[in-house]
């Protein structure tokens, strides 16, 4: 059940590692640096491959947790950071974006050493910096392929026309996005209901735990058309981030439950509102997984493996338990019934960011 990596020729687990809140976006107190490191490994010793962080995360700590845990484990590991984002105050999780090529190459650089590799294997351009045709910033990015630094290249977070404009410059080896049973948008179909779509100024992020599992960020461009669609149409993978929900769909949080430093207490579908109006989609899962002996978070999951063979998801977790739970969804196999009832469930209520 692995699968193809883009059009690379590299095969990998069917599942990854989000590193991101192991150093950044939820409850500094539940922070361990020696725990996650071992559960960094533990999914190496389980088959995974594909370990995500990102220069942003902890402005640099999370890539150089990720590094000191891959130590003597490097061919084991394919290593996905990002670039464009630059860290404006680390306490409150503001930010910018930059995308422009001087800025790029220098991240490059910073996470190579931060990770302790001599080349990167899939470096994403984090978010698309508007003042910055997006092919400039690609651009540069491809000369770091060329100079030995960086194999393959991502995008995250962008549009289908953004996609475009970068495949003509140099291939993309993926695209990461946030896609669950709790947010639909890149599958150019149900969207969000409720308050409306994040935006911010140009070149400006704000703090939402920006950063998802993979990196989202509130603001700017929110991703759009058919992303997974492209996808397939370019042989391109497609890396979802936040595939639970930022935990909403493990069925096992409650609103008002969240320290001031875990980026859901400001979150608008973490509000007792939006709880309430989005308990039919966990309820649904929750139905599904009983059916199996499963756990809502497996049936999130394996929905998710079964809408493509592009789709390789990132859940993160500090958690060995948990690591081990999301992985054994790649075993369970869910009936067509049981997939239709899930792509018919409502659309969430409440904005990402």
């Amino acid at each position: 059940m692995r699968r193809r990596l883009g059009g690379t020729g590299r095969e990998i687990a069917p599942l990854g590692l989000g590193c991101m809140g192991m150093s950044w976006g939820y409850a500094e107190r539940g922070r361990d640096d020696a725990r996650s490191a071992a559960v960094i490994r533990a999914a190496l010793d389980a088959g995974v491959e594909l370990i995500d962080t990102a220069g942003v995360y902890g402005d640099g700590r999370n890539e150089e947790l990720v590094g000191r845990a891959i130590r003597g484990r490097r061919e084991d590991a394919v290593i996905a950071t990002k670039g464009g984002l630059v860290v404006d105050d680390l306490a409150s999780r503001r930010m910018h974006r930059d995308g422009r090529p001087e800025t790029l190459l220098r991240q490059v650089d910073e996470s190579l050493s931060r990770l302790g590799v001599e080349r990167i294997d899939l470096f994403y351009l984090h978010r698309v910096d508007e003042r910055v045709p997006v092919a400039e910033s690609w651009g540069a990015l491809a000369t770091a392929v060329e100079a030995g630094k960086v194999r393959w290249l991502g995008l995250s977070e962008v549009s289908v026309a953004q996609a475009d404009a970068a495949h003509a410059v140099h291939p993309v080896t993926a695209i990461q996005s946030e896609l669950s049973l709790w947010t639909r948008d890149p599958l150019g179909g149900a969207g969000e209901t409720g308050a409306g779509r994040g935006t911010g100024a140009a070149g400006e992020t704000r703090a939402a735990g920006g950063a998802g599992a993979a990196g989202g960020a509130g603001g700017g461009t929110e991703p759009g058309g058919d992303l997974l669609g492209w996808t397939r149409e370019h042989d391109v993978s497609f890396v979802p981030f936040a595939p639970l929900g930022r935990g909403y769909l493990t069925g096992t949080l409650a609103p008002g439950e969240f320290e001031d430093d875990d980026f859901r207490a400001a979150n608008p579908r973490f509000t007792p509102e939006a709880f309430a109006r989005n308990r039919a989609i966990v309820d649904a899962v929750s139905r599904i997984a009983a059916a199996h002996g499963a756990t809502p978070a497996q049936v999130s999951l394996a929905w998710l493996l079964a809408r493509s063979e592009r789709i390789i998801p990132i859940p993160g977790t500090r958690s060995g338990a948990h690591l081990a739970e999301n992985l054994a969804a790649a075993d369970l196999e869910l009936s067509g019934a049981e997939l239709g009832e899930l792509d018919a469930l409502p659309a969430p209520y409440g904005s990402r960011y």
